[in-house]
């Protein structure tokens, strides 16, 4: 049992720590949000890696994301709160408070359909799949309203071969690189209205008939930013087929033969979340 004395310095420590963490957070909120580093890391050798077998680079597909990142037209933006510093109480922790379609995340069927999974209940095989890169960058860099098209798969199968049932089909936009660029990203025109590319509802079509686990984009939907209807949503993830919006550095990718690792979000009950992807070949 402690003594009384003993007691009584604990009372007074959490007291003082209750002070510093209050101070804190207030000199947190002085200062501002956190800086944002959109930038993913480049890719990086794996042939030396024995942990890597058969593959001799990875590339990380995922945007850092903080307070200031580009967000959904209305969504809300994420809240970074310093609890704890090292300096005062001897480690670091933050409380996030962010909505689930934040940075680059996963969209989970639920997200689009009542009987739809969650992301916690999506099996684990999904987060491992082939990788197909439609590429439509120089078409979007003329067109922001530019659509991943039927046109677009067939081509790429024409050249690369079929794609396989268990794929992830991702387009490459090279919207990515707009992420830095203020009001860029999600590009409201004068009356309100989005601007960047996006799947058409033919080719969701297609890619849901070809048995793809997964599909993304490199812009904040998988429809354009026009969109009224969702098209591309309501024809993916009903259909079982989750999605991955905000992806990074497709262009540093080969648009065949790489692989996808997906760090999905789990918890309970999750219409998507913010994940880790990368791509190794």
């Amino acid at each position: 049992m402690c003594s009384p004395d003993v007691m009584h310095r604990v009372a007074l420590e959490v007291s003082r720590r209750k002070a510093l963490i209050a101070t804190g957070a207030a000199a947190f909120t002085a200062v501002g949000p956190l800086s944002r580093a959109t930038s993913a890391q480049e890719a990086t050798p794996l042939a030396e890696n024995p942990a890597f077998p058969g593959f001799s680079t990875i590339v990380d597909l995922t945007h850092t994301w903080g307070p200031d990142f580009p967000v959904f037209f209305r969504a809300t933006s994420p809240t970074f709160e310093v609890l704890a510093t090292v300096e005062v109480d001897f480690f670091f922790k933050m409380i996030l408070q962010y909505d689930e379609h934040v940075g680059t995340h996963l969209d989970a069927p639920a997200h689009f359909a009542a009987d739809g999974l969650t992301a916690d209940l999506l099996p684990v095989t999904s987060f491992f799949a082939p990788l197909c890169i439609i590429d439509i960058s120089s078409r979007a860099a003329e067109d922001a309203d530019a659509l991943g098209l039927l046109e677009d798969i067939e081509a790429f199968e024409a050249e690369y071969g079929p794609i396989e049932p268990g794929s992830f089909v991702a387009l490459n936009s090279g919207w990515d690189a707009t992420v830095e660029e203020p009001g860029a990203y999600i590009n409201l025109d004068a009356d309100d209205v989005q601007h960047y590319p996006g799947w058409s509802a033919e080719a969701a079509a297609a890619l849901v008939e070809r048995g793809i686990v997964g599909a993304g984009v490199d812009t904040a939907s998988l429809d354009y930013g026009m969109s009224t209807d969702f098209a591309a949503h309501l024809t993916f993830l009903p259909a079982g087929v989750f999605g991955v919006e905000g992806l990074a550095n497709l262009g540093d990718v080969p648009v065949s033969g790489a692989h996808i690792i997906i760090g999905a979000p789990k918890h309970e009950g999750a219409s998507g979340g913010p994940s880790r992807i990368f791509a190794v070949y």
